[in-house]
């Protein structure tokens, strides 16, 4: 783990750091931000980012995500065994099943919840059959303003994926039956959806 000083003499430090990394665009500004703190000797918000970790690559992602997990409301700061900002568990969560549930991997999932200023966000478990993926409900994730909009623009993904992948000829990885029961769950849905707009 690198040694850490994080103070007015560390300019220097932080430019190699900069010199011998690819950054991420995040990255990029908060290390400008320590920069410009160093330049006007503000130690106290130099304190600040060292607070997030012992490393720069700690600081800048811990620091990331706590900025990340602002915009739902999450303002918590605690860390884990290693030192990673503690990840903020989401309000009112669902699990939202489309597909046959009879079998493992025959059915896909779509995860709502939202943050404490009533952001919302989705998550994704998805299944061709034995191909797919999945990613959780997270900071990183799309913000919406209501669950209800969250849900249509991750049904809408959802149903673009398994479209896609109708008529494939890879029959090991994509499997019909269970790209057409998804789809025929995820019509059902978005009908349901239209019909609460009507009331």
């Amino acid at each position: 783990m690198e040694s850490l000083t994080l103070n007015i003499e560390s300019k220097n430090q932080v430019l190699d750091y900069i010199t011998n990394h690819h950054l991420m665009p995040y990255e990029a500004v908060i290390f400008k931000e320590i920069i410009d703190a160093i330049a006007i000797a503000d130690q106290a918000q130099l304190n600040c980012f060292r607070s997030f970790g012992d490393s720069f690559r700690t600081i800048t992602m811990n620091v990331y995500a706590y900025r990340k997990g602002l915009q739902f409301g999450f303002a918590e700061i605690g860390f884990d065994k290693y030192d990673w900002l503690v990840r903020p568990d989401f309000l009112d969560k669902e699990e939202l099943t489309f597909g046959d549930t009879s079998r493992y991997g025959s059915h896909s999932l779509i995860y709502l919840g939202r943050g404490l200023n009533h952001t919302w966000t989705y998550g994704m478990n998805y299944s061709f059959g034995v191909a797919g993926g999945c990613y959780g409900l997270s900071v990183y994730g799309k913000q919406f303003k209501s669950r209800q909009n969250a849900l249509n623009i991750a049904l809408n993904e959802l149903k673009t994926m398994m479209t896609k992948k109708i008529g494939s000829t890879d029959t090991t990885n994509d499997k019909q039956p269970i790209i057409l029961s998804t789809l025929r769950d995820i019509e059902k849905a978005q009908l349901g959806l239209i019909q609460l707009t009507l009331f």
